[in-house]
């Protein structure tokens, strides 16, 4: 055995997995597993008990413009197969990972540290985007439109772009990849993926899967390391035609700058801010039941996470009550327990969450359950309600990526929906209410790019996601998702 192989022989994890082939400690360019030419690695640890679940290469800035290459090399046979083939590719892979869908639950929670049971679930969410995008494969969606010239024949294709640039982030290691990557690859783009330091395996394993669904080498790469060192070349370089980014507005409006000299097709799906809306005539149980829902789900570190908690003053502390009831009930411990809490993911963000709790209680607000760091471990921290939070509170515009929930009354529907639109996001917003014309005018008043009425959950393979405003720009899903990957070509022939 080379010492190559020996360093990245199955171990631990690997250990545990049906197939320990899927824990891939190494980059994964071009069809084969790649170690950083310097040696250098970077290492993954386990939110929930600080174990070193492994490590993964940390690829210099010329092996990420290697990358680019072999991107661009392959993107002629990939583009030129037919739909139908590039669909049956990606039947495939999406079959694997179902196939594979325990093994890859497990990495996930060791690396990312969900509830285990999330982690089942955002799997079957990862597979179904590669599921939809094989079937909108076959339809690129040629259209003829009739001629406004004598003897001419006009029509409108769309081709597909060339390389992407896939930035993802921690929160969703899975999903947010394959929402990109089969949207792209049905598209008939080769992509470059780079997923977050702290969550890389869970990106391996679905490159391990991609070659075996017969993805051709260099159409689907994973590039590992530090973001800066890896991305910059992506920036710079006039071959990645589209670059799709999601994480935060601040990060996202760099990407923006950088991306700027090279006119890149740009999609970003960036923070969130949600208001969760609750009026006096909503069923106050489901409204507390979709809270908890909107609230802490992936233990508060969604962007769709609500924030900003309006209620109506005439059952302002009903709800608040049964919330803060319904908060202190959940379960708090590791992802492999499967409790309804799990870790965050960093000191950073167990630091935003004492900040946001210590401002507001500066300010006047009030703590009706949790508000510390749990007895886990440091980077566990209660379920927690404010009450009576000011708008001036940091939590009030900023958004926190944690298991805290704001709360303030409203008097009227024209200041609830001031105030749920009064910040620079506009991701999606939650709205209760049984009235049919305050839904409406609700749902039209509120500056988002999704509206959830009475429910939580919303997002899916075959619904465009995306914000208004810093919350990013273009769509994923859907067919709006596939045609951010294409270009727009106009034909006109004359057959006189």
């Amino acid at each position: 055995m080379s010492s190559l192989s020996a360093k990245y022989a199955p171990s631990g994890l690997a250990t545990t997995l049906t197939d320990p082939e899927l824990f891939c400690q190494l980059a994964h360019v071009a069809g084969r597993p790649l170690a950083a030419a310097s040696g250098e690695d970077l290492t993954v640890t386990d939110p929930a008990t600080g174990d070193v679940v492994g490590t993964i290469p940390a690829l210099s800035a010329e092996e990420s413009s290697a990358a680019i290459d072999q991107a661009d090399a392959a993107f002629a046979q990939w583009s030129g197969l037919l739909p139908q083939e590039r669909s049956t590719i990606l039947r495939r892979w999406y079959d694997l990972i179902m196939d594979a869908r325990e093994d890859l639950a497990q990495i996930m929670t060791a690396e990312q540290g969900k509830p285990i049971s999330e982690s089942r679930g955002e799997i079957a969410y990862a597979a179904s985007f590669v599921e939809f995008f094989a079937e909108e494969a076959k339809r690129p969606n040629i259209e003829s439109v009739t001629s406004h010239l004598p003897d001419a024949e006009v029509e409108i294709w769309r081709e597909p772009a060339g390389v992407a640039a896939l930035i993802t982030p921690w929160n969703f290691p899975a999903a947010m990849i394959t929402r990109k990557a089969a949207a792209a690859l049905a598209a008939g783009c080769t992509c470059l993926v780079h997923p977050s330091s702290e969550t890389p395996f869970s990106a391996t394993a679905l490159a391990v899967l991609a070659t075996r669904a017969g993805i051709p080498a260099g159409a689907f790469n994973v590039v590992t390391g530090k973001a800066p060192t890896i991305v910059e070349p992506w920036t710079a370089d006039a071959r990645v035609r589209v670059l799709s980014f999601t994480g935060s507005t601040e990060i996202g409006k760099l990407l923006y700058r950088q991306s700027a000299g090279t006119v890149k097709r740009l999609v970003m799906e960036l923070g969130g801010h949600a208001p969760f809306i609750v009026f006096a005539d909503a069923d106050l149980d489901q409204a507390v039941e979709e809270a908890v829902k909107a609230k802490f789900a992936t233990s508060g570190q969604d962007c769709l996470g609500a924030n900003r908690f309006f209620i109506d003053r005439r059952i302002y502390e009903s709800f608040a009550e049964r919330f803060a009831e319904a908060a202190a009930a959940l379960s708090v411990g590791p992802g492999s327990t499967d409790p309804d809490i799990g870790p965050l993911m960093n000191e950073k963000a167990v630091a935003k969450q004492v900040s946001h709790v210590e401002d507001a209680l500066a300010k006047g607000a009030k703590c009706l359950t949790g508000g510390r760091v749990d007895e886990n471990g440091p980077l566990f921290f209660q379920p927690t309600i404010l009450t009576d939070v000011p708008a001036d509170a940091l939590i009030m515009n900023e958004e926190t990526f944690g298991p805290v929930a704001a709360l303030c009354p409203f008097d009227s529907e024209e200041e609830a929906i001031a105030r749920a639109n009064a910040t620079e996001y506009g991701l999606i917003a939650y709205l209760h209410t049984m009235d049919p014309r305050r839904i409406y005018r609700a749902s039209r008043q509120l500056q988002f790019g999704m509206v959830a009425v009475n429910r939580t959950k919303v997002t899916g393979a075959p619904i465009p996601f995306g914000g208004y405003k810093q919350s990013g720009m273009g769509r994923e899903g859907a067919r709006l998702g596939m045609e951010e990957f294409t270009e727009v070509k106009y034909v006109c022939r004359d057959w006189a």
